[in-house]
C-alpha cells in the first residue's frame, strides 16, 4: 500500500488550493472575456450583428467553363470534377465583385465587424457563400462539412480564419456526417431548427444537438421537401418575433410549430424572386436584402421591417444571396 510522504501532502494542498474550476461554464460573459478577449458567438438571428465572416468572389470562378453548360439543367458544370454554376449565363465576376462590396460596404455603414476569409481554398468557386461553412452558437463556432465535391475543402481556410481572430472553435462536423449552414436557423434565444435535405444530414444533425443540448438549446428537425436545399430558402427571422417565409416550400406542420411559439409570418409575394427571403437581420426588425423584392417590401413596410435593399442580382445568379453570403460570428443577445 503506498504510503503518503511530507511531499505528497503538500502537493495534494497544492492542487485543492488551486482545483480546476468548472463554474462558471465556457460560454458565460466572464470566461469568454478572460479567455478569449471578447464574448464571441450567436444565440439568435436577429441581435445587433457585431462581426461576420464574408469572402469578395474571386479567380476562383474561373473554374466555370462557358463551353460546359449542360442544356438538360439549365446550367454550367462538370460532373467528372464535380463543379456546377446553376446560373442561366456565366458569372459576370466584375459584377458579382462590386454587388458584394456594396454588401460590405453597406454592413460597415451599420458598424459591422467584416471578417474576410484569409484565402479560397483553390479551385472552390462557390466560397463567397460562406453562410454555409461556419454555424455560430454560443460561445463560439461550429465549423460545417460541405456535401458536395465542388465545396469540400472550403472548410479548412474557414477554420484557418476563425483561429487567426481568435474565435473558438466548438466542434468540427465529422465522421459521415454532412452539414451546411444554410440549414440552420436560430428561432429564438433556446431553439433553432435544422433542415434535414441532401446537403443536411441527421448524422451531423446529431451533431449540432450535442452541442446545443449542453447550452440548453432545443433542436428542431424539419424535412426540408424533395431536392431544395437549405431552411434559409423558406424561412428567415427578420425580427424577434417575425420570420418572413415562403408557404409553398415550407412544411404546414413547422408553419404551425412556428404559430404555436408566438411567431408571427410575412409571406414572400409570388411575384417576387424566392431570393428574397434569402435576407439578413442585422438588429431587430432591420434587415438587407435583394432590391428586386417589390410587393414583399411592402408588406414587411406594413409590419414595421425596416429593410435596406441592394442589387445582389450577379451574386445570386449562382445560388446564393445576401444571407448565403454572410456568416455571422457575434451577435447581441436578446435577454
Amino acid at each position: 500500500m503506498p504510503v503518503m510522504t511530507e511531499e505528497d501532502a503538500r502537493y495534494n494542498q497544492l492542487i485543492k488550493t488551486f482545483a480546476s474550476e468548472p463554474e462558471p461554464a465556457f460560454e458565460s460573459e466572464s470566461e469568454q472575456e478572460a479567455g478569449w478577449g471578447r464574448r464571441w458567438g450567436c444565440r439568435n438571428d436577429v441581435g445587433r450583428l457585431r462581426a461576420v465572416l464574408m469572402h469578395r468572389p474571386g479567380d476562383e470562378l474561373k473554374a466555370v467553363d462557358p463551353a460546359r453548360k449542360i442544356e438538360g439543367l439549365g446550367a454550367y458544370g462538370d460532373p467528372e470534377s464535380g463543379w456546377y454554376w446553376r446560373g442561366a449565363t456565366p458569372p459576370d465576376l466584375p459584377a458579382m465583385q462590386a454587388q458584394h462590396d456594396r454588401l460590405v460596404a453597406v454592413l460597415e455603414e451599420n458598424r459591422v465587424k467584416v471578417v474576410m476569409l484569409d484565402a479560397c481554398a483553390p479551385g472552390r468557386m462557390k466560397s463567397c457563400y460562406t453562410r454555409d461553412v461556419v454555424i455560430a452558437v454560443d460561445g463560439g463556432a461550429i465549423v460545417c462539412r460541405l456535401g458536395p465535391r465542388v465545396r469540400r475543402g472550403e472548410e479548412r481556410p474557414a477554420t484557418r480564419t476563425l483561429a487567426g481572430i481568435g474565435m473558438p472553435i466548438l466542434r468540427t462536423i465529422h465522421g459521415a456526417g454532412v452539414m451546411e449552414g444554410g440549414g440552420f436557423a436560430w428561432l429564438d434565444e433556446n431553439t433553432a431548427a435544422v433542415g434535414i435535405s441532401s446537403r443536411v444530414n441527421r448524422e451531423a444533425a446529431d451533431q449540432i444537438e450535442e452541442v446545443l443540448r449542453r447550452q440548453g438549446v432545443e433542436l428542431l428537425r424539419m424535412q426540408v421537401p424533395g431536392f431544395r436545399l437549405h431552411i434559409d430558402g423558406m424561412l428567415v427571422m427578420v425580427d424577434v418575433d417575425t420570420a418572413l417565409i415562403n408557404p409553398v416550400l415550407l412544411p404546414f406542420e413547422f408553419m404551425e410549430e412556428l404559430k404555436a411559439r408566438g411567431i408571427r409570418t410575412i409571406e414572400l409575394s409570388p411575384e417576387d424572386t424566392p431570393f428574397t427571403i434569402n435576407c439578413l437581420a442585422i438588429a431587430p426588425g432591420r434587415v438587407i436584402m435583394s432590391e428586386t423584392s417589390g410587393r414583399t417590401l411592402e408588406k414587411l413596410d406594413k409590419a414595421g421591417i425596416d429593410a435596406t435593399c441592394i442589387d445582389y442580382e450577379a451574386v445570386w445568379r449562382g445560388g446564393g444571396g445576401v444571407h448565403c453570403s454572410t456568416a455571422p460570428l457575434v451577435r447581441d443577445r436578446l435577454v
